[in-house]
């Protein structure tokens, strides 16, 4: 079974937000993680991220951020990064991808939902792919 790693900066936005779609768009044929280049496990996941994803029936108001390690990287076939920039560790062998798109962090709830939208298209995508 393919395993996917999104990463981001802090874990609370952009990868939670991938990790979480793509589950529902993977049915269970493939497994996705999710962490953050400098996350703070005692952290949450963005309100703002919070209230999009209950609208499409996720909740992640009870999610910690995860902070990104080696071995972590390591059980990915394909790492999705967001963001991350040289905190990304770089496995040979793993396929990598790069998302640009805008940290949700503040940003207006119809933003929120524009990031949203576009990464559950591209999560489509990339599970089609696999």
């Amino acid at each position: 079974m393919p395993t996917v790693l999104f990463v981001c900066l802090h874990n609370a936005g952009r990868s939670q937000m991938s990790r979480a779609l793509f589950e529902q768009a993977a049915g269970g044929e493939h497994q996705a993680l999710s962490a953050g280049s400098v996350a703070d496990p005692d952290g949450h996941v963005h309100p703002e991220v919070v209230e999009v994803m209950r609208e499409v029936g996720v909740d992640l108001a009870d999610v910690r951020p995860v902070r990104l390690t080696q071995l972590l990287a390591e059980q990915a076939d394909v790492v999705v990064t967001m963001g991350c920039g040289d905190a990304c560790p770089y496995i040979p062998a793993k396929r990598y991808i790069d998302w640009d798109l805008p940290d949700p962090k503040g940003r207006p709830i119809e933003e929120v939902r524009a990031t949203r939208d576009e990464i559950a298209r591209r999560v489509a995508s990339l599970v089609q792919e696999l």
